[in-house]
């Protein structure tokens, strides 16, 4: 029985209302029926280059079937216009990933993790290995050449037969590494989680659960990485602005 999910556009992209559970029924579903769909997930940064990249719009188009919410700010933004998202609604790689490989180990689904630095991806898939026993997981570094080895990478992850694929090797790369391979790959369901196993390698400090109950985990990711995250959190937003008043103007017409 296939996963029933509503759509909703805000910032001028769309976006599910996935809850864990339902996401995790969607991937079942994905495997069971050996679709080729791709997952991606929209937070302010992915929306502000959304509305830059070509390529980033064209990947958004070949995930529209399937993208959840990895922002806070777009459920508060959405219950300001009026729809029926809540907080379960957004949810990060790093809150459904353990889940998953728990699936994966129960169910016998294989998996493989391309992305990370070599010795940080290896460090999370071994932690993986250990947590989860029985759980078939390969993992390779997402530091390659992507015009010239990508061929190598792709006959790594299909001699693998993953039945899910985990892309993290941070936005826009990575969904511009799937819009273009993604129709080489053989895995049933390949999903984007940014730098998802640099957390559960330990090399970033996971932000405290309550920061995010607070819708502050933004502010304790800044905080570890002030360098790569300053620009996405204090400056993109802002450009934002017209997008939210295209919401406001079809809101108002709407009712």
């Amino acid at each position: 029985m296939r996963t029933e999910i509503n759509r909703y556009e805000l910032f001028g992209v769309w976006a599910n209302d996935f809850t864990i559970a339902s996401f995790l029924s969607a991937i079942r579903d994905i495997i069971d029926t050996r679709s080729h769909c791709v997952i991606g997930h929209h937070n302010l940064h992915s929306i502000y280059l959304y509305h830059r990249d070509t390529a980033m719009r064209m990947f958004f188009e070949q995930a529209a079937q399937y993208t959840f919410i990895d922002g806070m700010p777009i459920i508060l933004w959405s219950k300001f216009l009026g729809y029926p998202l809540v907080r379960d609604h957004r949810f990060t790689a790093v809150d459904w990933m353990p889940q998953l490989m728990e699936r994966c180990a129960s169910e016998g689904w294989r998996i493989f993790y391309l992305g990370s630095q070599p010795s940080i991806v290896e460090t999370g898939a071994q932690r993986f290995r250990e947590q989860y026993p029985g759980l078939a997981i390969a993992a390779a570094h997402g530091y390659f050449d992507i015009d010239t080895e990508s061929d190598r990478v792709i006959a790594a992850i299909n001699e693998w037969n993953p039945d899910v694929l985990l892309v993290g090797m941070g936005m826009p790369r990575q969904e511009r590494w799937l819009l273009h391979h993604h129709a080489e790959v053989e895995a049933p369901c390949a999903i984007t989680v940014g730098a998802a196993m640099d957390y559960f390698a330990g090399a970033i400090p996971t932000p405290p659960r309550w920061m995010s109950r607070l819708s502050l985990e933004w502010l304790a990711r800044l905080i570890a990485e002030p360098r790569r995250l300053g620009k996405r959190y204090l400056i993109e937003p802002w450009s934002l602005l017209p997008y939210m008043a295209a919401d406001v103007r079809k809101h108002v017409l709407r009712r």
